[in-house]
């Protein structure tokens, strides 16, 4: 009869037990029936993509820029596609800058590229570049494919007022018709013209670290498309 009795007792413990973890596990069940497909990693990545620059700078532009690389208004005479002896012809005692002279004598890359910096303040023109202390050029085949200014300044306090100084007396669109950087927007705009880009910053202590870029687009292109062939002619051929 006792035997009877503690087995009785131990099956009623045992149904208790599992109806306990039972209901412990239900709230789980439901947590994860009720959570959403995407996984964190996923969502991170969404939000990643989502604020991503990129997609910025290829979404529609909010006006159209019909001016060529040819037709960009120049900064104090420089222009995209200008040689670098054209762009010296503009600072004054320059081409007897000996350290300027060896940075363009060294050869150009394998694909075509050369670059050299100006410091307006060295020559007897620094009055036409008021402002800017420093230009870095980018050169393919010898011709200007890109150029930025970086400016002393004034800091400004959102980037659309950079844009219209810089537009002044030239054929270009109002800064509500450039395109913002995602998350950078009161900071960085771009305007994207038929073949070519301006980019325009504003930023650093007092504005120090504002800048003007003008890009040719096609020059640009060019150059990804040789650089894409050269590491395709280095990849190892496939094995059958």
């Amino acid at each position: 009869m006792k035997r009877s009795l503690t087995v009785l007792l131990l099956i009623i413990g045992a149904s208790a037990v599992a109806s306990c973890a039972c209901r412990s596990a239900s709230p789980q069940t439901l947590q994860a029936n009720s959570s959403p497909a995407v996984s964190v990693s996923e969502q991170t990545t969404q939000t990643t993509n989502t604020n991503a620059p990129e997609q910025t700078t290829n979404a529609p532009a909010k006006a159209i820029c019909s001016l060529t690389a040819a037709q960009l208004p120049d900064l104090s005479g420089i222009r995209l596609g200008m040689t670098a002896e054209q762009v010296l012809a503009l600072f004054s005692g320059s081409s007897e800058d000996a350290e300027l002279r060896a940075s363009l004598a060294r050869p150009a890359s394998q694909f075509g590229v050369t670059s050299f910096i100006i410091k307006p303040d060295k020559y007897k023109s620094k009055e036409k570049f008021a402002g800017i202390n420093q230009i870095t050029f980018t050169l393919l085949d010898g011709r200007v494919l890109s150029f930025s200014a970086g400016y002393d300044g004034p800091e400004w306090p959102h980037v659309d007022k950079f844009v219209a100084k810089f537009s002044e007396g030239k054929n270009l669109p109002t800064a509500d018709a450039w395109e913002a950087y995602a998350g950078m927007d009161t900071q960085l705009k771009v305007l994207k013209c038929v073949d070519a880009e301006i980019r325009v910053f504003a930023g650093g202590p007092g504005g120090n670290l504002n800048y003007v870029l003008m890009r040719d687009v096609a020059a640009d292109r060019k150059l990804k498309e040789r650089r894409t062939k050269a590491r395709e002619k280095a990849a190892p051929e496939a094995k059958p």
